[in-house]
């Protein structure tokens, strides 16, 4: 039987993706330059060779600054058409933009799978939550704006105070969540009123393939640039003309640290980043051992632990290590690898060729270093994957314990006294979130109370997670800078701006006046519904 008679109908690649489009000053422009080849891990055949999914262009500096002109172009100093738009033309807009991109859900949930190798529930769940992430936007930026329908007044001096777009920004996502944390970043961003240069992933760039024509025809020229290419190929040159106002990437802190270095006016430039973490899980010697194996199972090994809010090091009490590690080992090695449309696989292939040799190379220095991998599959590679190897005991001196190695691989700690596993969250250079897993109030108390002042979300009997959207999502130190969920990523890209006048019959007959005449899309108190 051949491979291609194992994989669906409905899932097989009948013909590449040539991407010789990109979207820039309202125009789908055709690319007659180089391109490059896109590869799935995933294999085709019955002998294994990676599958050719497509291709895309491979742009440069003439391209990324010609996005970077419409983009000024279309903010025009504040001036634009998209900054001064009214509040409910803008919502309409995108409004348009969500319903257009609804209708290519199929098409995207299948790339998301050969592209990144993501599971089909796991896909089909990136794209609905990317929907009602950009749906709630929506009701919250109309929320925001009805709060903003008022005057305020303070000692004799009337205010009318709303939120204002920051100017250009460049948009940069990652490739474990290319739809999702993208559009958590560029959805917002649009919405406020900036104009957005968008450069997609290096994997999961052709699922942006179907939505160029959504974004063409949903918001004016200029708004949404959308460019194709390596990254220091076209956002090196875009920072280094000084005429970007914001930075949004998800991502690693040597990229935003090389990217902001580039921009000449550092001060005048806003971050919202998001980037790499090393979250753990602390489970005292009381905690509740089948709730905790599963939730440290979902929390290492969800999409294959390549997640920035995944665990990345299981810190166990001695008093109860023996067992956990024994019924821990059991479940990693009794999960299903498969192909991301197979029923049940919750093992899926890694989308980078050269994930297999790192992780390697993680568990080889870790046993050369006293560790040994507990599990009987750890480290079984295949031409796509490596196996989850649990290692155990875990050192500070082992890279896997210093590295963010987002990836199947699991370090596990022993600890005696809780003040180990705290001193070591205290010292290291990422704070986005914990898991602490156990009964004993007297116990948990105190941990928390420490906890929440060195990481920004506290996880009981629970592993990490970004979700739900609403819920701030942030982190101290190197893993984040501003905060992104549906609230706080609308206040994340925008401003406050407002007029003032004092309290006399001039202004007030002038304000009346405007109010009637509606004349002005800033001095509104229209409420939204």
């Amino acid at each position: 039987m051949s491979k291609e008679a194992t994989i669906p109908e409905q899932y097989q690649i009948k013909e590449v993706i040539n991407q010789k489009q990109y979207l820039v000053d309202g125009e789908l422009k055709d690319w007659n330059g180089n391109s490059t080849e896109v590869f799935s891990t995933i294999s085709s055949t019955s002998d294994y060779k990676p599958t050719l999914l497509g291709t895309i262009p491979d742009m440069g500096e003439p391209e990324a600054l010609n996005a970077l002109d419409a983009a000024l172009g279309a903010y025009k100093k504040g001036q634009g058409v998209w900054p001064t738009m009214h509040v409910k033309d803008r919502i309409e807009c995108m409004e348009t933009f969500v319903e257009k991109m609804s209708s290519k859900r199929e098409e995207i949930v299948k790339l998301l799978m050969w592209e990144i190798g993501k599971s089909l529930p796991d896909s089909e769940k990136e794209f609905d939550r990317t929907v009602e992430y950009i749906n709630d936007t929506i009701e919250d930026y109309k929320q925001l704006d009805r709060n903003a329908a008022k005057f305020q007044k303070n000692a004799g001096v009337y205010a009318h105070i709303k939120r204002g777009p920051l100017g250009v920004v460049l948009c940069l996502g990652p490739y474990n969540y290319p739809l999702n944390e993208t559009f958590a970043l560029l959805i917002p961003a649009i919405i406020m009123g900036n104009t957005t240069i968008f450069k997609p992933a290096k994997h999961g760039v052709l699922l942006i393939t179907p939505l160029l024509e959504a974004f063409q025809s949903s918001f004016p020229k200029g708004v949404v640039n959308i460019i194709f290419g390596r990254g220091r190929a076209v956002a090196a040159p875009i920072m280094q003309t000084g005429k970007v106002d914001v930075l949004a990437l998800i991502g690693n802190s040597k990229s935003a640290n090389a990217l902001q270095d580039q921009h000449p006016k550092s001060n005048r430039l806003r971050l919202v980043l998001g980037l790499e973490a090393k979250n753990p899980a602390i489970v005292l010697p009381d905690a509740d051992l089948d709730l905790t194996i599963d939730e440290c199972i979902a929390g290492t090994l969800s999409f294959n632990g390549q997640r920035c809010t995944a665990l990345k090091v299981l810190y166990v009490h001695e008093d109860i290590i023996e067992e956990f590690n024994k019924r821990f080992t059991e479940k990693v090695d009794a999960l299903k690898f498969g192909n991301p449309w197979d029923d049940g696989a919750k093992l899926t292939p890694l989308p980078e060729p050269s994930k297999p040799e790192y992780i390697q190379g993680l568990i080889e220095d870790a046993k050369t270093k006293g560790a040994k991998i507990l599990n009987k599959k750890g480290g079984k590679t295949t031409e796509n994957y490596i196996w989850p190897a649990v290692l155990y005991p875990v050192t500070k001196e082992m890279r896997v314990y210093q590295e963010e190695q987002f990836g199947p691989v699991i370090p596990v700690v022993p600890f005696k006294d809780i003040e180990e596993p705290l001193d070591d969250m205290a010292e290291s250079n990422y704070g986005q979130q914990v898991s602490l897993f156990g009964k004993d109030i007297y116990a948990i108390a105190p941990l928390i109370d420490s906890l929440v002042n060195l990481v920004c979300r506290v996880n009981l009997n629970s592993s990490c997670q970004r979700g739900p959207d609403v819920y701030p999502f942030t982190g101290r130190k190197d893993s984040a800078q501003a905060t992104l969920s549906v609230h706080d990523a609308l206040r994340s890209f925008s401003i406050r701006t407002f007029v003032a006048f004092k309290d006399n019959e001039l202004n007030t007959e002038v304000i009346e006046q405007l109010l009637d005449a509606k004349v002005s899309n800033f001095i509104s108190t229209d409420y939204i519904l």
